[in-house]
């Protein structure tokens, strides 16, 4: 029986979004993508019988920028009402927790401290944790740029009180500044899900079903691990 998937890559090609900004989902090695969504890219196009062609992000606002551009025919990406506008998702495989990355001694010790008056906020533009940020920041500035790495890396030049990001991306980042310290407490969760390009897709329950079983049999556990 033709796997009905296989209409994603009809030329034998997957071309697959991988965002790098979030290291607790892919990391790259000896500029070769592994982590879990790779892992999860290579298995649906060895199914297809398809090979599987990275397109390479450094940020999830980017990749769903190119969503109507016919760039990629499979991504990652954050569920999000919003981006279901012009995305369908499956279930979530992994869900991460956002947090915030603030200076040691400084006037930010907690998630609920950033949202003050006086407090400046700094977010990648486009990820799930902005948008998030961007509905619900109630007195802090909310301030945007770049990737994750390039808003961590302005927040290390003095930018903001504060500065957003998942939690395993902020620790890789900022893990070796003795100036800087991650907050043990939540933003938000973050649900990660797979992704085809357009609204109601029409073959999104036929890749929801593939994740299901990657999830029940063990796959998704092991990759994560």
């Amino acid at each position: 029986m033709t796997n009905p998937l296989g209409a994603l890559a009809p030329n034998g090609v997957l071309r697959v979004a991988i965002n790098t900004g979030n290291s607790a989902l892919v990391q790259m090695v000896d500029g070769d993508p592994q982590g879990i969504c790779p892992a999860l890219a290579r298995r649906l196009a060895q199914e297809i019988g398809a090979t599987m062609e990275p397109v390479i992000y450094d940020g999830a606002g980017k990749v769903f920028a190119d969503a109507a551009g016919d760039v990629w025919d499979l991504a990652f990406l954050a569920i999000d009402a919003t981006r279901a506008k012009a995305i369908s998702f499956t279930r979530p495989y992994y869900v991460i927790e956002a947090t915030y990355a603030v200076r040691k001694g400084g006037p930010v010790q907690s998630v609920e401290d950033a949202d003050r008056a006086g407090m400046t906020v700094l977010t990648s533009i486009g990820s799930a944790y902005d948008m998030y940020l961007a509905a619900n920041l109630k007195h802090a500035v909310h301030d945007r740029t770049g990737t994750p790495t390039e808003s961590f890396a302005a927040f290390r030049e003095g930018r903001g009180d504060a500065v957003a990001g998942v939690r395993a991306s902020l620790e890789r980042f900022f893990g070796d500044d003795p100036t800087i310290e991650i907050l043990p407490d939540v933003v938000t969760k973050v649900e990660q899900a797979m992704v085809l390009p357009g609204a109601n897709s029409p073959m999104i329950g036929d890749l929801d079903a593939f994740l299901a079983k990657a999830i029940a049999d063990g796959f998704v556990a092991a990759e994560l691990a």
